[in-house]
């Protein structure tokens, strides 16, 4: 049987010796040099939309907005064939697994009553994957749309049997808290995962998150109900959101901060320089006793023009914009966002599967000093890039 031994690495923000045989670790021990690299678990991804994905070469302008973003995405997608839609997602989760990502969660756009294509094209993409990198489907619906009495209960029930999430665009919508007891009553008829975008704009009226919240709490869902953006709760009075983040904390809602994609568009004026940037305020919600995940958003698409799958890059972002601690946060990108998919907990210690993230940096601070650090990704026992140096191999 292989074994291997990778030295003076930290893990955990301690110093050891992590021996690998075959496919599992065997043995952590301790060492009392420095670190020369860094061992993360597996990065987990909440919150992607592999549908739009890459496609920003097409993109006419750039958005000056949010809305005008969905318009413009919604004009692309005339290009949505199977193939198209299969080949931007597949370099999508080429680069992911290349970053270190194991697990992610796409939302798709579910405008219209009918399933959309793109559900089943990455349904078949995830398929493939399932043993590379495994992939969540949450359906994308616009509340009015999945709140509907009529049309609602047929989107959940194909969600579920097909194995998704379900999900839904909350901002400001007329009848905003039936429609969304009607969403809730039927994850709870099919025994569904929710995932909400909502208040995604500066807008101190929109005020979704607090109907999420208080359904959340009724209908006893704590760890069943994740939030995306959250970005009114920004700019709404300190006090009034710090009693509703308290609230969150006790019905077990999670929200996913988004700093790229929302940094881009949130208050983007042509010839100005924004001035607020429409960040959650993640410090409160994680001291209040939420969960706060970080994920990438869009890459390359109308919402984003840039980027590519590296969720350390995103947590580097959110690091710098929020003033995070390294040490502190790093949980938002592996074992938190674990936990809100529903995945089990990856640890490293003896006799676990030997998955994890390989850095040459001997610290978390070291990732923001070298910001183009590439990592060396390893599953069952094995490296599946270029190993780094410094190992002993038995």
């Amino acid at each position: 049987m292989r074994r291997e031994t990778l030295t003076a690495v930290s893990l955990g923000g301690v110093t050891v010796d992590l021996t690998i045989e075959g496919r599992r670790i065997a043995r952590v021990a301790p060492n009392p040099g420095p670190a020369r690299a860094l061992i993360l678990p597996p990065l987990i991804d909440a919150h992607v939309h592999l549908d739009k994905t890459h496609a920003v070469d097409r993109v006419p302008a750039r958005p000056s907005s949010l809305h005008d973003a969905i318009d413009l995405a919604a004009a692309d997608k005339v290009h949505w064939t199977t193939a198209d839609i299969d080949a931007r997602a597949t370099r999508a989760l080429t680069e992911a697994e290349a970053a270190g990502i194991a697990a992610l969660r796409t939302h798709i756009d579910w405008s219209d009553p009918a399933r959309p294509q793109a559900w089943d094209v990455i349904g078949d993409l995830a398929a493939g994957w399932r043993d590379r990198v495994h992939v969540q489907r949450a359906a994308l619906v616009p509340l009015d749309l999945l709140g509907d009495a009529d049309l609602g209960p047929a989107i959940a029930a194909d969600v579920a049997s097909t194995g998704g999430v379900l999900g839904a665009f909350v901002y400001r919508n007329d009848d905003l808290p039936t429609k969304l007891a009607h969403v809730f009553a039927l994850a709870k008829k099919h025994d569904l995962l929710l995932d909400f975008h909502v208040d995604e704009g500066l807008d101190a009226r929109a005020r979704g998150f607090d109907d999420i919240v208080a359904l959340t709490a009724r209908h006893r869902l704590a760890g069943r109900v994740l939030c995306g953006h959250g970005c009114a709760l920004a700019i709404r009075p300190e006090a009034e959101v710090a009693v509703l983040l308290d609230r969150a904390a006790e019905a077990g809602v999670a929200l996913t901060v988004l700093p790229m994609t929302n940094g881009y568009l949130q208050d983007a004026r042509p010839g100005r320089t924004p001035r607020l940037r429409g960040l959650a305020p993640m410090q409160e919600a994680r001291n209040a006793g939420m969960d706060i995940l970080i994920a990438l958003d869009n890459v390359r698409d109308a919402f984003y023009p840039y980027g590519e799958y590296d969720l350390l890059d995103a947590w580097r972002v959110a690091v710098m914009q929020a003033h995070l601690n390294p040490e502190l946060w790093i949980d938002a990108i592996t074992t938190l966002p674990a936990r809100a998919l529903g995945l089990p907990d990856r640890t490293l210690a003896p006799g676990d599967p030997a998955d994890f993230v390989l850095l040459d940096a001997p610290n978390l601070t070291g990732l923001i000093d070298r910001a183009r650090l590439r990592p060396t990704v390893w599953r069952a026992g094995r490296p599946l890039t270029a190993p780094e140096p410094a190992r002993e191999i038995a």
